[in-house]
């Protein structure tokens, strides 16, 4: 069945975030297609939703982003992680304090 094949794809995707310490779990739902829920979990507002589909004009799956872009072939989920964990990382903010009373 094809959606069991999508859903392996995506528990693969699964397996590969949870050992670069992301939170990533397959959601089934009653109407709609299942997807991969991630979350960083040392910024939780920090998440995406990544799907498992062919593309349109041919059967090769591929994970996609939650607004619809491709993201990575399904073959390699070790790379899809590395991208999902580049993006789901917090943004690093130097500050450059002043001493008070100095311009």
């Amino acid at each position: 069945m094809v959606s069991d094949m999508r859903v392996d794809y995506l528990e693969e995707l699964e397996r590969e975030l949870d050992t670069r310490g992301l939170v990533a779990r397959v959601v089934r739902t009653r109407s709609g297609p299942a997807f991969l829920r991630v979350v960083n979990p040392e910024a939780a507002s920090l998440a995406e939703d990544v799907t498992c589909a062919p593309v349109p004009e041919s059967h090769d799956h591929y994970y996609w982003w939650s607004w619809g872009e491709r993201m990575h072939r399904v073959d390699d989920p070790g790379g899809a992680a590395l991208k999902l964990a580049h993006v789901l990382q917090p943004l690093c903010r130097e500050t450059h304090a002043r001493p008070v009373g100095r311009a």
